[in-house]
């Protein structure tokens, strides 16, 4: 049993069937669950959402973390508020706050592979391999036809498990 998404049942229900998709299907799927997760259900948060974005493509990101600042402070359910300052932290090199953002993100919606994929590529930055490892191998779980977690864990294989003789 999963716990209950904050997102509701549509995006619980897209969830539970990227376990079991075909390749194409996960496609199809992944953009229906982002979709899902990028509904705040506020105009304004929605704009915070956007300056904060555009901020973080220009490469401003002291910025970017002021608008998603905002964003988490106004609606502080909304877990791709969290998850989009993790990233702005992660720009600036602030592992720490990053990841404290990603996990409350993951307490609001523990099925959010994108949240646990940016966990793991922060402790892979932290040089922490089997940390990361295992959250790689957590997102694959979820999304058995995740590209870069594939590639992260045959990248850091070797390295956890060591090499065969």
């Amino acid at each position: 049993m999963h716990p209950v998404s904050v997102f509701g049942s549509e995006a619980s229900a897209l969830l539970d069937r990227l376990r079991d998709a075909s390749p194409a299907q996960a496609a199809q799927l992944e953009r229906e669950i982002q979709l899902e997760w990028d509904r705040s259900g506020s105009a304004t948060a929605d704009l915070l959402r956007k300056r904060g974005a555009d901020a973080l493509e220009r490469g401003e990101y002291d910025i970017a973390v002021e608008h998603f600042t905002a964003l988490v402070d106004h609606a502080p359910d909304f877990a791709e508020g969290w998850v989009e300052r993790a990233r702005a932290f992660a720009a600036l090199g602030m592992f720490g706050p990053a990841v404290g953002d990603l996990e409350h993100a993951l307490a609001l919606e523990p099925r959010h592979y994108q949240a646990i994929a940016g966990l793991a590529e922060l402790l892979e930055a932290m040089n922490m391999p089997d940390d990361a490892y295992t959250a790689w191998e957590q997102v694959k779980v979820l999304h058995p036809h995740h590209e870069a977690a594939t590639e992260a864990l045959a990248r850091l294989a070797p390295q956890v498990k060591g090499q065969e003789l």
